[in-house]
């Protein structure tokens, strides 16, 4: 039969090879090693090994330096460098297709005078066969990986990745390549050290993640992920951010339209949200939004594809995510590590798919303010569609957890805060469901917090808006909410002494507490005396070293509201309010009212609402607080 016919020819052409790499002279060596090109296209590994001892380690390093000129083999002369070089790197690469060869300290010491010959701009020939040699040496061990990155792989890859052919074989293997260096080195050390290059190498490799339509996409798709996806992003992301060229970033959002309106695995989409979340972080919301170009298409693609694309997708995972969730929690038996570590794992994935829509739903609120971002009714309807039913899906999350008697965790606080985020805009959204959950909200606690505090922080820009209106106001009394407004605010208030400004929701909060003062008189106001003498403890400490007058005017017109309801001898009876705490109030009081006069500034006058409710509460409760009143007149 025909294989044993070819059998004896193979035998006795390995066998005269051997002959010839053992021979003494380097003639009968180099010989030997042209008869093992025809053994380097195959995968006999054996008959590679059997080689390889034979000619031995020693004469291809001298064989390589040869090449390179740094060396003489005996039959050498310059005019052969080249043919040597192509010779000594084809016989490496094909040797190091035995993972023991690859492995070994001979081919990882050679790594450097690779790198040496591809930086000096070797020919397309030898320059794959470079390729291959130092994909397959790091690909066999961790001293591969880090010598190629010691002898400048990262910098080499970024000035020869933007001369490949798109979708060669050999932009194939350097894509490989930056794959193994981000595995097993630190992206810490890499940014640290190759910051630009990096910057470089991720553009290039978006190119092929919008242009390319087989399995490279995938490839480019993996390592842009794990790339965005590190913990050491801070400075790629600026880096990017100054990149002169920006096709970058169209690029990759032409990858991921692409991505995520095909069918491909679950785990691809997801890596696909994980870069759209690290485009949004770096480029802003508007990069969701623009023209999209995708091979083989000729009509024209609308500039908001990307973005509906990423919403529904979005919330397709917040949809499956949170139900995998609440079972993991909630019915699976047992509490096993594996159980542990899913629901960890998916609390990572939850925070992803969470910052992408609320990163919309910011896109969705500038609308209008921002060049380039409008969008016709169509699309507008889309959105928000897209949007009231991924938060009704996190309601439903919240609801499922109050009723299991959870309120610690951060993938429920998480929830509260995107929930925060868009009933901020359109605070009449899910009005029955908010009315239900909204004490549990404010209840809810992050797994490092001892009590809630974020998760008001998260609230107090749909609280302030919700109790401009009494229905509010009766809502944040009825479900026990203005007691964690209170405890908010005087937590903010205390980090604001101690360095940490936060005067947005400090201001926030105090709106909001306001507006419940207000409006205490149209509704069941609580009988909670300790709540708001707690308060004025804080607001005499917030006041008590500043000449900010926006801070003056706010705190004395809280204070003013809640004296409408107490007096100075009940304060003076309530054992955790001092004689001390009151002079401050007092003091408070009268540098507010000091400012009124004719030659009020503008900065006064820009305060004239706050004054005037100061001016007013005074004129009621003054006989009660003889303190306040000689303050006052002094």
């Amino acid at each position: 039969m025909e294989p044993e016919s070819q059998q004896p020819e193979q035998s006795v052409s390995l066998q005269d090879c051997l002959k010839l790499l053992k021979g003494e002279r380097d003639e009968q060596r180099l010989a030997g090693l042209l008869l093992v090109t025809k053994f380097c296209k195959g995968d006999d590994l054996a008959s590679l090994r059997t080689i390889y001892d034979a000619v031995g380690p020693r004469f291809l390093d001298r064989l390589l330096k040869t090449g390179l000129g740094k060396g003489v083999v005996s039959s050498g002369s310059g005019e052969n460098r080249e043919a040597y070089l192509q010779l000594s790197v084809t016989v490496l690469s094909a040797f190091c297709r035995v993972t023991d060869i690859a492995s070994s300290e001979e081919m990882v010491s050679k790594i450097a005078i690779i790198v040496e010959v591809m930086s000096k701009g070797a020919g397309l020939n030898v320059l794959e066969e470079c390729y291959e040699f130092l994909y397959l040496v790091s690909a066999a061990s961790e001293d591969g990986v880090t010598a190629l990155y010691e002898s400048g792989g990262m910098k080499l890859l970024a000035c020869q990745m933007s001369t490949l052919p798109d979708g060669s074989h050999l932009m194939e293997l350097a894509m490989k390549l930056v794959q193994l260096m981000l595995r097993k080195l630190s992206l810490g050390i890499i940014n640290n050290d190759h910051l630009s290059e990096l910057s470089i190498i991720v553009a290039i490799i978006a190119r092929q993640f919008a242009f390319l339509q087989n399995a490279m996409k995938f490839e480019a798709l993996h390592l842009l992920s794990a790339i965005f996806s590190s913990e050491h992003t801070t400075l790629l992301h600026d880096a990017f951010r100054v990149m002169p060229n920006q096709n970058w970033s169209n690029h990759i959002r032409d990858g991921v339209a692409a991505i995520l309106q095909n069918r491909v695995a679950p785990a691809e989409k997801f890596e696909a949200l994980i870069v759209a979340e690290s485009m949004v972080s770096i480029m802003g919301e508007g990069w969701l939004v623009g023209q999209i170009n995708l091979p083989n298409i000729h009509d024209p693609i609308p500039a908001d594809r990307c973005l509906l694309l990423v919403l529904e997708s979005s919330r397709v995972e917040v949809s499956v995510l949170l139900n995998e969730l609440a079972y993991a929690k909630y019915e699976a038996s047992g509490s096993s590590s594996s159980t542990a570590e899913t629901i960890i794992l998916k609390q990572q994935k939850v925070t992803i798919v969470f910052s992408l829509v609320e990163k919309i739903i910011k896109l969705i609120s500038n609308i209008g303010e921002s060049e380039g971002h409008d969008f016709d009714e169509s699309t507008f309807t889309k959105v928000i569609k897209g949007l009231n039913e991924t938060i009704g899906v996190v309601l439903e999350y919240l609801q499922d957890a109050k009723e299991h008697g959870q309120k610690r965790g951060n993938d429920l606080l998480a929830s509260v805060r995107l929930v925060g985020s868009y009933l901020a805009e359109t605070p009449i959204a899910c009005k029955e469901k908010i009315r239900e959950l909204l004490g549990y909200m404010l209840s809810v606690e992050g797994e490092d917090e001892s009590s809630p505090f974020y998760s008001v922080c998260f609230l107090l820009p749909m609280l302030c808006q919700m109790t401009m209106k009494i229905e509010g106001c009766k809502l944040l009394a009825s479900s026990g909410g203005y007691k964690a407004v209170v405890d908010c605010l005087i937590k903010l208030i205390g980090q604001n002494r101690h360095g940490v400004e936060d005067n947005g929701c400090i201001f926030l909060a105090c709106d909001t507490i306001m507006n419940f003062l207000l409006k205490r008189e149209q509704f069941c106001f609580p009988e909670d005396e300790l709540t708001f003498f707690n308060l004025l403890k804080a607001l005499a400490i917030w006041t008590e070293n500043t000449n900010d007058l926006s801070v003056l005017m706010m705190a004395s017109s809280i204070c003013a509201l809640v004296f409408d309801f107490t007096s100075e001898e009940a304060l003076l009876n309530h054992p955790d309010l001092s004689s001390s705490c009151l002079n401050s109030l007092s003091r408070l009081i009268a540098r507010s009212l000091a400012s009124w006069g004719q030659d009020m500034s503008d900065v006064v006058k820009g305060e004239m609402d706050l004054l005037e409710i100061v001016t007013a509460g005074y004129s009621r409760w003054a006989n009660r607080f003889p303190r306040i009143r000689n303050a006052v007149k002094r």
